[in-house]
């Protein structure tokens, strides 16, 4: 039963989004003949790596941070992202974590390349009405606002284990709100307030998060370009700004996820699991270092590690003593490459530095190791360990850190003694990121780019508005309006028109 209340106010204010949204609807159908309405592809830090994972991007983790809490210093933050290059306008249906997955953040705290403590997210959707095409159908003011039509919550499960059985499980959260995609500024206006909402401290004194942000990963992916154009002319463009990402955060006390203060490095990376047709579950993305599967293991092996455990990461050992990377900069620009085998890129990918973030009796395996006893530094440097910042990369991650040029560095020879300043140009994110939980950057709004200048054709738009204020146009202003955005903005602003007028004689109740 609609209230009169929804029948006066919110019935115009959702008539408005349902007429505006049909005009917009119809003028992409008809702009879409013959161009491309989509952004530009590219490949990064997991940023569609593989081949299998890149037609899942739900499922497809793109990096993994790591790092003692600045502000809580006693805490531990894991951040873990999915699904790349969010566009933000990217509606109708924006961007939600799989409801047929399992999201894992994996713990290893004795370094045996097992975990022994796992959190799982899964998730859940909601839709109100389906009988419209909107995400959300009048401006959202709260997570639980009835304008917002399609919302998510999730499960948080802490699973302990010991050498892959499971010992116990425990649920420690339950139907937790996700913070949704920004659509715009007209239908979220305090976007700031409904990712606080949805940040929730637990009884343990662990903090969670899940929603949108700002894609905190800054590089120039033109590296692809035969390593920036062959000459180092493509450079300086930080070709994630603008795009988002769905974000988990966990912010947990340290003492909960290390093995003891005398053996305080965790080895930290993501899982993904996707439920077959079958009812099964099968790993289908992992990461823990960034860059490994990108440009550390061959095409040919892609798949195979997105699937693996890193109890066998032996399998890819070779990968690591013999990168192509170093050859590849040795035939484009003559650098020559450090001699092989490259011990010490498997101190940095595999086992941890000696007396930095190397437990002992240590396995090698791919996970991002963090001495969760090394203090946060006050004012964190990009290059984290190689500029004597030990609370940095290869030291967990931070969102500061400059992994890109940190790696290439680091493949050079940096740590051989071979000192170079190899780097992409790009030194920072274009947007700062937040001084508490959870940290990353609000995402990028859809409404976020040009506008429409002042008296420029907006007669379509302008049509619309009138309608929302009460004008008494017949059907044939109507269609005249949509006309021009095309067929199907047209019978959907009829449509709309009718309901309201059959909602302002008080025929629904």
């Amino acid at each position: 039963m609609l209230s009169p209340l929804i029948r006066s106010t919110r019935g115009r204010r959702n008539l408005a989004a349902l007429v505006c949204g049909a005009l917009a609807a119809g003028g992409l159908a008809a702009a879409a003949v013959g161009s491309a309405l989509a952004p530009g592809t590219a490949s990064a830090s997991s940023h569609r790596e593989a081949p299998l994972i890149s037609g899942q991007p739900q499922y497809d983790t793109t990096d993994v941070y790591a790092f003692v809490s600045p502000d809580r210093p006693d805490t531990t933050t894991i951040i873990a992202n999915w699904l790349p290059f969010e566009e933000p306008a990217g509606g109708p249906n924006f961007y939600r974590f799989a409801n047929d997955a399992r999201y894992d953040i994996n713990i290893d705290s004795d370094g045996d390349a097992r975990a022994d403590l796992l959190y799982r997210w899964t998730f859940h959707d909601q839709v109100k009405n389906g009988d419209t095409f909107l995400f959300n159908t009048g401006p959202v003011t709260s997570l639980d606002d009835p304008d917002l039509n399609i919302t998510q919550t999730y499960d948080l499960e802490m699973i302990r284990l010991r050498g892959h059985r499971v010992v116990s499980t425990t649920k420690i959260a339950n139907d937790v709100p996700v913070a949704p995609s920004n659509v715009g500024k007209a239908s979220m206006p305090d976007y700031a307030g409904l990712r606080k909402e949805a940040v929730r401290e637990l009884k343990d004194g662990t903090t969670v998060f899940a929603g949108q942000a700002d894609d905190p990963f800054f590089l120039d992916l033109r590296v692809f370009d035969l390593l920036y154009g062959g000459d180092l002319s493509e450079v300086g463009r930080d070709t994630l700004k603008g795009y988002n990402v769905n974000s988990i955060a966990l912010q947990v006390p340290s003492e909960h996820i290390r093995q003891s203060v005398g053996q305080p490095v965790v080895g930290i990376w993501t899982t993904t699991h996707r439920k077959t047709a079958g009812g099964d579950w099968t790993q289908v993305s992992r990461l823990g270092m960034p860059l490994v599967n990108e440009v550390v293991i061959p095409l040919k092996d892609k798949d195979k590690f997105n699937a693996s455990n890193p109890l066998n990461d032996a399998d890819f050992l070779k990968s690591v003593t013999n990168p192509e990377l170093p050859r590849l900069i040795e035939g484009i620009f003559t650098i020559e490459a450090p001699e092989e085998p490259r011990d010490d890129l498997v101190s940095v990918f595999l086992t941890g530095v000696k007396d930095l973030n190397q437990p002992p009796h240590v396995r090698p395996a791919e996970a991002l190791r963090l001495n969760t006893a090394v203090p946060p530094t006050g004012e964190p440097k990009r290059l984290g360990v190689l500029d004597g910042d030990n609370a940095g990369f290869p030291n967990g991650r931070r969102l500061t850190d400059d992994v890109l040029d940190i790696a290439l560095q680091v493949v050079e020879g940096e740590l051989l003694g071979r000192k170079n300043d190899l780097g992409d140009a790009v030194d920072e994110n274009d947007v700062e990121f937040e001084k508490t939980f959870p940290y990353v950057a609000l995402p990028a709004s859809g409404s976020d780019g040009p506008l429409a200048e002042a008296g420029g054709n907006r007669a379509q738009l302008d049509s619309a508005a009138e309608l929302t204020s009460g004008s008494a146009m017949d059907d044939r202003t109507v269609l005249m309006a949509s006309a021009g955005a095309g067929g199907a903005g047209a019978v959907l602003a009829v449509l709309g028109l009718v309901w309201w007028r059959t909602r302002r004689r008080g025929r629904w109740s």
